[in-house]
């Protein structure tokens, strides 16, 4: 083999290798959806769904503490599990449970959203988990939203996860739906603290919701914008 030809094999398996260690750091679609079935997922979260929480969750790798994902899921009635927490390493869904909306978000479906104080509405978009407190709820979990516009006033608005009565299958069998929070995703009360513990000090939260205007401007799912 003369030189020119060892050259050029010798640039392209450094291109080949390049290519390799960069789709291992970031993932493909592939990966992705594998990533999706191993987790289980696939039977409680659609492909498309967990793929934009995926797009998400890479911009937050510079700010992150935690490789955990968590996932809430608004598409879904309040009747059923909708929040689920995702072991990023092990590849394993660790949690998954009912979840509440705000109050005037809707009924047992959460359909109008809001960053606003006073609206007592969830917000969608990327949050950062931070500290924890004991507050009127009991333990408590701040949010960091992300997103300017969208939920950055998540702080300012005490929008906090935390564990609530009203979150249980006894009130779905009482009134059909669960109760509702004034903006904040609340958990059933006997989880709430291992999973507050498990997600606390900075992991992402994604909120998922059918809201034309957030798929539109979100920066943190349209990577172009």
């Amino acid at each position: 083999m003369n030189i020119s030809a060892r050259l050029i094999l010798a640039a392209f398996f450094t291109i080949t290798a390049s290519c390799s260690a960069d789709t291992g750091k970031s993932g493909n679609s592939s990966e992705i959806h594998n990533l999706w079935q191993a987790c289980g997922l696939d039977k409680v979260i659609t492909y498309d769904i967990f793929n934009e929480a995926i797009t998400g969750y890479r911009q937050t790798d510079n700010i992150r503490k935690k490789n955990i994902l968590v996932i809430i899921d608004f598409s879904k009635p309040s009747t059923d599990e909708r929040f689920f927490v995702i072991d990023m390493d092990s590849r394993k869904l660790l949690y998954h449970c009912l979840v509440a909306h705000g109050k005037n978000s809707g009924d047992k479906y959460a359909e109008s959203f809001s960053n606003e104080t006073g609206s007592l509405k969830s917000s969608l978009g990327f949050f950062l988990t931070g500290e924890t407190y004991s507050g009127t709820h009991g333990f408590t979990l701040c949010l960091d939203g992300l997103e300017k516009g969208i939920n950055d006033h998540a702080r300012s608005r005490e929008i906090v996860i935390h564990g609530a009565d009203y979150v249980s299958e006894e009130f779905i069998d009482k009134y059909g739906r669960l109760g509702k929070s004034w903006g904040c995703p609340a958990l059933p009360v006997n989880i709430a603290r291992e999973v507050i513990q498990k997600i606390s000090d900075g992991s992402c939260l994604f909120i998922f919701g059918k809201d034309l205007n957030y798929s539109k401007n979100s920066k943190f799912i349209n990577t172009k914008n």
